[in-house]
């Protein structure tokens, strides 16, 4: 398993205004390779059912493609950005580590 992380601050000041009309100024992708949609798909399903405490401030969307689970988060301040992040990878890391321990030879 692998993760690849690209953080995007665009930022809130008053020249970056002018040319920004979107309210999410501070985004962050993240890709981890499960090496198999199946491995994937179990992570992205356990994920999945926990949405945004703060929707109005932060978007999460998720997809999987070739075995990799692609993140990509949106937030109106980078402390909103931080706090999710944080607290998606603390699940996420809960969750690879079960299918790690329990997911080999397991069916569906």
């Amino acid at each position: 398993m692998s993760f690849d992380l690209n953080w995007v601050f665009v930022g809130n000041n008053s020249e970056m205004a002018a040319v920004t009309a979107s309210p999410w100024d501070f985004s962050c992708d993240l890709e981890v390779d499960f090496e198999s949609d199946e491995n994937a798909s179990i992570v992205h399903a356990a994920l999945a059912v926990d949405k945004e405490l703060q929707p109005d401030k932060v978007k999460r969307q998720m997809s999987i493609a070739n075995g990799k689970l692609s993140v990509h988060f949106e937030a109106v301040e980078a402390r909103f950005l931080r706090t999710s992040f944080s607290a998606f990878m603390d699940v996420l890391t809960l969750a690879t580590k079960t299918v790690e321990q329990f997911g080999q030879g397991m069916e569906l």
